[in-house]
């Protein structure tokens, strides 16, 4: 008689490798995990590399919470160059000298694109227009606008600036940057608007991801580290680090767990989702006060 697999009901921090898609990441878990029941907590594009948030088993149901928390990213900001994907993925579309460009025009660009801005995501993303992807109407060569939307840019940084010189030999600016923003930022929109702004155009040629919320690099797994030790991060432990915790006895869990709506501490008023644990750090549901009552969002008890 052959044993059971079973996965653990956790996350999953994974350290994206260039050039794979974050579905590419999920369906590599599915074979490490041996389990269909994968997803990921906000896409990272393929060029980039960096924390990649994956829930596995009953994690799965944290990962659309998840996904709303701030981000935190390395990059490098070519100034001298607009591509058609705003990254170094798209070819070159115009090319103009930026090695007159100065700091000082430089951190006044990043001033406009910091705090709470409206920004246009890329075309070529997965941003849905009348229900068709962006970027397919991108790639059939659709005329469309895609509208701004409020994003938060709560840090945008430059630590190095670099002279280069481009393959097609212009002169060219590479910024060393930092971003921490909102869920939703698309970080080659900012590089493109960065360089519109200064007159000499603009794209991402790296980006890495530190941070997801709580989840930080240190903590992420190459692909070949999981597939050799599969690290799988508790659920009560995640839920513990993302969200806000309500103890409740033994009574309370029972009454959670048959449906009841508790009254919830005004603490959490506003609060947003907090997770809920019972006797034995056991976690039981993800909640939101509602008129003073505890919402379910999702289950785990």
């Amino acid at each position: 008689m052959t044993r059971q697999h079973t996965t653990p009901d956790g996350l999953v921090i994974v350290d994206k490798p260039s050039g794979f898609t974050s579905h590419d990441v999920v369906a590599k878990m599915r074979g490490i995990a041996r389990t269909r029941r994968v997803g990921h907590a906000g896409t990272l594009d393929p060029m980039a590399t960096g924390v990649l948030v994956l829930g596995v088993e009953k994690a799965t149901k944290l990962l659309g919470h998840l996904a709303l928390t701030e981000k935190e990213y390395v990059g490098t900001v070519r100034l001298g160059q607009t591509t058609i994907t705003d990254d170094a993925e798209g070819e070159v579309t115009s090319s103009t000298d930026a090695s007159k460009v100065t700091r000082d025009a430089v951190d006044a660009g990043i001033a406009k694109l910091s705090g709470d801005i409206m920004q246009v995501p890329s075309k070529v993303s997965a941003i849905k227009i009348n229900g068709v992807r962006s970027y397919k109407r991108a790639r059939d060569g659709e005329d469309f606008d895609i509208p701004a939307r409020p994003v938060t840019v709560s840090s945008f940084e430059v630590y190095d600036v670099r002279d280069a010189v481009a393959e097609d030999g212009t002169q060219v600016l590479d910024l060393l940057v930092s971003v921490v923003c909102s869920s939703g930022t698309y970080i080659r929109a900012l590089a493109r608007d960065l360089g519109a702004d200064l007159g000499v155009g603009g794209h991402l040629t790296a980006l890495r991801r530190t941070r997801v919320g709580p989840y930080k690099l240190d903590a992420a797994r190459t692909l070949d580290q999981l597939q050799q030790e599969l690290t799988v991060m508790p659920i009560a432990v995640a839920a513990a680090a993302a969200f806000p915790r309500w103890d409740v006895d033994a009574k309370r869990a029972r009454l959670l767990a048959n449906g009841v709506r508790l009254e919830m501490p005004d603490e959490y008023a506003g609060a947003g989702p907090v997770a809920v644990f019972g006797p034995e750090n056991r976690l039981l549901a993800l909640v939101e006060a509602y008129r003073g009552k505890a919402k379910s969002l999702a289950v785990f008890g």
